[in-house]
């Protein structure tokens, strides 16, 4: 086997997927009997929709979905006002999916999966990973049946509280971003319009804030709920109902149903190293966040990404085994950026915009990354390659599948290159020049001319 994957969140699917297109050998495990069954992940930005178009799960996760209700906030059971979550953002040309979508997790991983299966790939639940080792050519895994199996590289999606980052020796170095215990469910309400995310601030003999959020494409709200520092939070009916009803206006009975119950404290941590050998950390293994912003799924999911095309070029593809290194070289930073971005919003120090929507993360000190213009226009090598027309080919339909992308805008592209070629004589998102676009969608090389092409795709065997 060429790749174990375990954990079958939304990183060990969207890698599984990426892997599966390419006609790679992998296997997702889960030690769990099936799929997460909650809402917690429920916003995806941007450039996760990005990401989703290419693998190909954007309509199905458009047709689950949809926008962030506004907030409404109310106090001794009136509405006093609204409350907009997201600083406004409108699609255009060169972002087409320029706001958060909401899809709660457990609906985003069956689209996840269903896309896996389609495309061959397998998943086997009940499979925990209770140990491994690892020599120069594999890694030897073993299960808590008994069983095991050898696969070529193997990545740690198991969530925060990772077996194998543990296994590995791998510390997090992080912080509580707030000491307070709180309260996620998935719920069933009657008596609350779908309209509006309800707001109930702390109110004289309340413990803290209730938020009330309708799940798009459900019949769902989620509860948030906040508590004093030591609370012991009951995850029952009884005992959900009673923290809506102290900090609401709605009565007990008003909550039907309780479909899914958890309780947390906000901690962002980061693993001291997202590689060890022929194991690598993706997701919630290598990065905790606080859910507020919207960064920890989506983060995730771009690990994935990221980690995909750079095994299958490795594998399969005669890339040096030391492509790898650029993994950690590049999502470490990123991660790093998102934990400190996820706090401040936590904290009420950010606002959710153009920072939250990931469009703006690149990899600009990669050491992947070669920009040979004397003068770089808007866009740069290590930056997000954006959508938009040139020569009348939409760009996103170009770059989507497993492949290189060459772009020539006003430039002339070398009549013997390997890559598929997209030409035209102006692209205002890019400015003039040659512009390869690597398979996550990222500006690997540009270039006024082709001078330097050849010798980049040497280097990594393209």
């Amino acid at each position: 086997m060429d790749v174990l994957i375990v954990g079958a969140g939304p990183t060990g699917l969207a890698l599984g997927i990426d892997l599966a297109r390419r006609g790679v050998d992998a296997l997702v495990v889960e030690k769990a009997p099936r799929l997460f069954p909650g809402s917690r992940g429920k916003g995806l930005q941007p450039r996760t929709m990005e990401v989703f178009d290419d693998l190909g799960v954007l309509d199905a996760i458009h047709a689950a979905g949809g926008d962030y209700p506004v907030g409404m906030v109310w106090q001794d059971g009136e509405r006093v006002g609204e409350h907009h979550m997201f600083d406004p953002a409108e699609p255009s040309e060169d972002a087409p999916y320029n706001r958060p979508w909401m899809v709660p997790q457990w609906r985003t991983q069956e689209i996840l999966r269903d896309r896996l299966e389609e495309l061959g790939g397998r998943i086997a639940f009940d499979r925990e990973v209770t140990g491994l080792t690892q020599d120069d050519d594999g890694v030897d895994v073993t299960f808590a049946d008994g069983s095991g199996l050898r696969a070529r590289y193997v990545v740690a999606a198991d969530g925060g509280r990772s077996a194998l980052r543990r296994a590995l020796g791998v510390a997090m170095t992080g912080e509580t971003v707030d000491p307070h215990p709180t309260l996620v469910a998935d719920v069933r309400i009657t008596g609350l319009d779908r309209d509006n995310w309800h707001l109930f601030p702390p109110r004289e003999g309340s413990d803290g804030l209730l938020a009330l959020c309708p799940l798009a494409g459900t019949e769902d709200f989620q509860v948030m709920a906040r508590f004093p520092e030591g609370t012991s939070v009951d995850l029952s009916l009884d005992g959900v109902r009673k923290v809506v009803a102290a900090r609401s206006h709605l009565a007990p009975e008003d909550l039907t149903e309780v479909r899914w119950a958890s309780d947390f404290r906000p901690r962002a941590a980061l693993a001291d190293r997202f590689r060890v050998g022929r194991v690598l950390l993706a997701g919630d293994a290598a990065h905790i966040h606080s859910p507020a912003g919207g960064q920890g799924l989506n983060t995730s999911v771009q690990d994935a990404y990221n980690l995909g095309w750079k095994l299958d070029a490795v594998l399969t593809g005669g890339a040096p085994a030391t492509l790898l290194h650029t993994y950690e070289e590049e999502r470490r930073p990123v991660a790093a950026e998102m934990l400190g971005l996820s706090t401040s919003v936590h904290r009420g120090e950010t606002r959710r915009g153009d920072a939250t929507r990931q469009l703006g993360l690149g990899y600009r000190g990669s050491s992947l990354t070669e920009e040979t213009r004397p003068a770089p226009g808007p866009v740069r090598a290590g930056d997000r390659a954006p959508d938009g027309t040139l020569g009348g080919v939409r760009l996103f339909d170009a770059f989507r599948g497993p492949h290189w992308t060459l772009l020539a805008v006003a430039a002339e592209a070398p009549a013997d290159t390997p890559f598929p070629v997209v030409r035209g004589e102006e692209q205002t998102s890019y400015g003039p020049g040659l512009f390869l676009v690597r398979p996550d969608g990222y500006v690997g090389w540009a270039g006024a001319t082709a001078d330097g092409l050849a010798e980049y795709a040497r280097r990594l065997a393209l």
